[in-house]
């Protein structure tokens, strides 16, 4: 699968590379363009994943707020729950195409 913004590959992975969580694909940190990913300021908290890091995409002088984001200190009762530890992979919004 591939997440496309604008003319960029934000990421790409085989299938089994793949995680879904409540409705959204997470890409492993490997198969992210980090160049394009600038952590954004934005605070949140999911009440069983934790704490988010918000990324925005940036290229071109276009910037989507944001954009992309994961969770880089996932708890343990997370990790179980999902089955995998899920750390750092990375999920996008509707801006970025997922093909």
């Amino acid at each position: 699968m591939k997440a496309l913004w604008r003319d960029h590959v934000v990421a790409e992975a085989s299938d089994d590379e793949l995680i879904r969580v409540d409705g959204a694909w997470y890409f492993p940190p490997s198969a992210v363009d980090h160049d394009l990913l600038v952590e954004s300021p934005t605070p949140y908290t999911c009440s069983w994943r934790g704490e988010i890091q918000y990324y925005s995409l940036q290229a071109d002088g276009v910037t989507e707020p944001d954009a992309a984001w994961c969770y880089p200190s996932m708890p343990q009762e997370a990790i179980d729950r999902i089955g995998l530890d899920a750390r750092r992979y990375i999920a996008f919004s509707p801006a970025v195409t997922l093909a």
